[in-house]
């Protein structure tokens, strides 16, 4: 079997190994590859790997050989789901690698609006504390998480997973999920949209994205927001009204943001969350701790070892 790996990078910069892979065919890794380049890269291959490459229908039809594709993320948007069944072809996904990655970037995010390590080792080492005529030095309100309310939507996996961490913190956890959701050993409420928003001291947004929630974050649901409050997106960048949330921080509405995800990445320059007050940005990075990635690799040679033994798992 030939296997092409299309946008390997991201995965494996040079710290994992595609061994696995190799001991199931002729394996063949790229780091990023175009429309263009997939065509002419796996015109020969049965199976193809990808991440973000984008496998289309025209690039589906450029391919006869093509019998699996498999998305190395959870989200398979990638690819034409519909035109690769119509062609025959198996496409597979990897669930639930990333689960206590992106909880931890959560918290990451909520300890920073509420201790601001960053801020005051910076200032510290400029001087700051050495010219201070106190023996401490406060740059902005500490906030002791006892007690707090996280507000969570989506209580898939992650979801879960950063309620357990809130739980650990001794914060109340509320939740908004579409459907009745009742967790042994969490402690934790389900409650509507709009309680989640005039309730919640931190809001942690971790659904999926789909057709019917692209910005639901948005100026109207922004003011409900206490100005105390912090909103955090781990999930899709789309499924916040950037315009509106900057407006939101520039203007004091809310207390801060912090994004994992973008609408466009990586962000076009004239985005308003990069110059939006009070608003931490990372690049993407939640799912990329060696150890989720190391998971991810082992899953998606799990995933093809199964469809070579006409068995295949994780079919999307």
């Amino acid at each position: 079997m030939n296997i092409v790996v299309l946008d390997g990078y991201t995965l494996n910069p040079g710290d994992l190994t595609w061994g696995k892979l190799g001991n199931l065919g002729k394996l063949e890794v790229y780091d990023r590859s175009s429309i263009a380049d997939t065509i002419k890269r796996a015109v020969n291959a049965e199976i193809i790997l990808t991440n973000k490459a984008v496998i289309n229908k025209e690039v589906i039809q450029q391919l006869p050989k093509l019998k699996y594709i498999g998305v190395l993320a959870t989200g398979y948007n990638v690819v034409d789901t519909e035109a690769a069944k119509q062609a025959g072809i198996v496409v597979t996904n990897i669930p639930a690698y990333s689960t206590d990655s992106v909880a931890q970037m959560v918290f990451a995010f909520i300890l920073n609006f509420a201790r601001q390590v960053a801020l005051h080792s910076s200032e510290v080492k400029k001087g700051k504390w050495a010219k201070s005529k106190d023996f401490s030095f406060l740059l902005t309100p500490q906030i002791e998480l006892v007690g707090k309310t996280l507000g969570i939507i989506g209580f898939g996996k992650i979801g879960q997973a950063v309620a357990k961490i809130g739980n650990a913190f001794g914060m109340r956890i509320i939740f908004y999920n579409r459907s009745k959701r009742t967790i042994p050993g969490i402690e934790a409420q389900q409650v509507n949209m709009e309680t989640i928003f005039t309730a919640g001291d931190f809001i942690s947004i971790n659904c999926p994205l789909t057709e019917s929630n692209v910005g639901f974050v948005n100026r109207g649901r922004l003011s409900l927001m206490k100005q105390t409050s912090f909103i955090i997106n781990t999930g899709r960048g789309l499924l916040i009204n950037e315009y509106d949330l900057a407006d939101s921080l520039n203007n004091g509405r809310i207390a801060g943001a912090a994004m994992d995800v973008l609408s466009t990445e990586p962000p076009n320059e004239g985005n308003p969350l990069l110059t939006a007050k009070n608003c931490y940005i990372t690049p993407h990075i939640a799912w990329a701790t060696k150890e989720a990635r190391a998971r991810l690799m082992d899953i998606a040679a799990g995933n093809v070892a199964a469809f070579l033994e006409g068995s295949p798992v994780n079919v999307v």
